[in-house]
Parts: structure tokens; C-alpha cells; sequence
């Protein structure tokens, strides 16, 4: 016979099947539960690329002053002339009033150059030697120079823009030098404290040509005379 209570109880514990079910069924549509979370996953292997050999950026050389398209009047530009001297070969004459530098060859020629000189007041003469030579030298102004010009650097390292160029010779124990300059336009003019100042490229030819113990000999500053080498070649 039908009995309503075990109906009763029987569709109580269908109902809580169903909620149970629901439950359990819930979490499984949210993100799994990593079980090692200190594990992360390795990242994508790149595809490996063909070797490539080293290539070192190509070398540029410091701009030559030359670059400046500075017009050298052509009796500054280096040239071979007549020159009588009793000197010896390899003496260096620095004719203080025409600007001019002389290496003597012999044989009554020497190689002139164009140079800067001293200003007034700052020109002087006497026989002095190479006594130390220096490619792109560093430039430590002496204290008489400091003194008179406050402002300038205690030093500058050696470079394109270093007021002593690209070459210099020291002469003697005295302050003074035979250097190159990154202004071509002073050269034939009277413009330095007392140092000898040639373009880049003649300073770097003359250092090619002297050695340490190298005569130099300049002359004192007297009236203007005319040109005293005839060229050559």
C-alpha cells in the first residue's frame, strides 16, 4: 500500500542528492588548484640564429685642419729653397721676423715652412736643442701664462682641440715649443707667447724629419726683410 511518509522522505533525499551534487559540481568550472605553485612554467625556446662574426666598427681618423678649407698663401706652404748657411744638415733656423722655418738639407737648400711666432713683447732668440718629443701632447699652460690669462685650463689632454696640435718639440729647459695648431690662419703672424706654431700637416712632417738633440737656432726679431729663400720645387 502507498505510504505518504516514505514518499515524504524519499523526495527529501532526492532533493539533497541534487544540492549535493550542485555543489560539487560548482568548483569544478573555476581554475584547477596548481598543486606545485613554486614551479612556473619555462618560457619559449627561441629558434637558434646563424653565427654572426664579430665585426669591430671601423677606425675614424681625428679631422685634419684641412678640413676647414683654410687657404695657406703660397708663401707659408711648405717647399724646398735655396738657403745658404754654414750650418749643418738637420739645424733648425726659426727666422723670428719673416715667419719662417728652415731645416737645413745641405747643399745650400733647406725645406722652408709657414709659421705663427711670438707677439710683441713675447718674441725672443738664442740656440736652444730638441730635447723631448710627443705626438698629440697633452698642454699644461706654465704659471707666467696662468698669470696673465686666469681663465685657462691647468691642463688639456692631447687632441684635436688642443692649442699644441697634433706634434710637438720641446726646446731646451725653457717653456717654450715647436708645435702644430688648430688655427691655420695665424700662421705668418705674430700671435703666440713666445712658442713656434706650424699647421698640423708641417708639424707632423717636420717631427718626421728631427730628433731629439736637434739643433735650433732663432733669430731675433728685427725689421722686416724680404723673403730670403727662392724656391725650388
Amino acid at each position: 500500500m502507498f505510504n505518504l511518509d516514505t514518499l515524504k522522505n524519499y523526495s527529501r533525499a532526492v532533493a539533497f542528492g541534487a544540492v549535493a551534487v550542485i555543489a560539487f559540481a560548482g568548483p569544478a568550472k573555476a581554475a584547477p588548484v596548481q598543486l606545485f605553485p613554486f614551479f612556473q612554467p619555462l618560457p619559449p625556446i627561441a629558434a637558434p640564429q646563424p653565427y654572426q662574426p664579430y665585426q669591430a666598427a671601423p677606425y675614424q681618423a681625428a679631422p685634419s685642419e684641412d678640413q676647414d678649407a683654410i687657404e695657406t698663401p703660397a708663401r707659408f706652404r711648405r717647399q724646398t729653397v735655396s738657403y745658404a748657411t754654414r750650418e749643418a744638415p738637420g739645424t733648425i733656423i726659426i727666422d723670428t721676423p719673416n715667419t719662417y722655418l728652415y731645416l737645413v738639407l745641405g747643399g745650400g737648400q733647406a725645406v722652408r715652412y709657414g709659421i705663427g711666432v711670438g707677439r710683441d713683447g713675447f718674441t725672443w732668440s738664442g740656440t736652444q736643442s730638441v730635447t723631448k718629443k710627443a705626438e698629440w701632447p697633452d698642454w699644461t699652460p706654465p704659471p707666467e701664462m696662468i698669470a696673465r690669462q686666469p681663465y685657462l685650463p691647468r691642463q688639456m689632454a692631447g687632441g684635436p682641440g688642443n692649442p699644441l696640435g697634433a706634434r710637438a718639440m720641446y726646446l731646451g729647459g725653457t717653456i717654450y715649443r715647436i708645435h702644430g695648431t688648430n688655427a691655420p690662419d695665424t700662421i705668418g703672424k705674430h700671435v703666440s707667447s713666445g712658442c713656434i706654431r706650424l699647421t698640423n700637416d708641417d708639424v707632423s712632417d717636420l717631427y718626421s724629419r728631427v730628433n731629439v738633440g736637434t739643433k735650433v737656432i732663432v733669430l731675433p726679431m728685427t725689421e722686416r726683410r724680404a723673403d730670403l729663400g727662392a724656391a725650388t720645387r
